[in-house]
């Protein structure tokens, strides 16, 4: 049921964002095997609270709400940014944002975090492994597995 719910949520999200790339957890872990040259700029648009628990390895906070975009203004133009949040909403609205601002190489993790913990890769918090992801609130959390919950249920 969890993935089937998870799928229905990831096709809602790009009818919503269809201007949106995305791209998946598999490719993006491909992408920071890479050499630090190709690798992307990794954007977590989740909130401080949310990152502080868990994030994916070289990811920067970047608030969904109120996005600093001069902060971005040094980034390569040419260089990809990857954007992630809990399951995919906040970044893919937070990607159309910086897509309409005029960053070309920008792509929705989809499923986000949820679906790249559910999946067994790696996250980190202060540069150090961990097992768990902030669950959002008690309804979005149930699309993360139940051993990753930085909360219980």
């Amino acid at each position: 049921m969890q993935s089937l719910t998870f799928n229905f949520l990831k096709l809602l999200i790009r009818l919503q964002f269809p201007n949106v790339q995305e791209i998946t957890s598999k490719e993006l872990a491909q992408l920071l095997l890479d050499s630090a040259k190709l690798r992307p700029l990794v954007l977590d648009a989740r909130s401080q609270t949310e990152y502080a628990v868990s994030h994916i390895e070289t990811a920067v906070q970047l608030d969904a709400l109120t996005p600093d975009l001069v902060a971005l203004s040094t980034v390569s133009k040419d260089r990809r940014i990857v954007v992630y949040c809990a399951v995919g909403y906040r970044s893919a609205k937070l990607a159309q944002q910086l897509d309409e601002a005029g960053i070309k190489y920008i792509y929705n993790l989809s499923g986000g975090i949820f679906q790249w913990a559910n999946e067994g890769r790696l996250i980190f918090r202060d540069e150090h492994p961990t097992q768990v992801v902030h669950p959002y609130n008690a309804i979005w959390g149930k699309l993360l597995k139940a051993n990753y919950h930085a909360q219980k249920q």
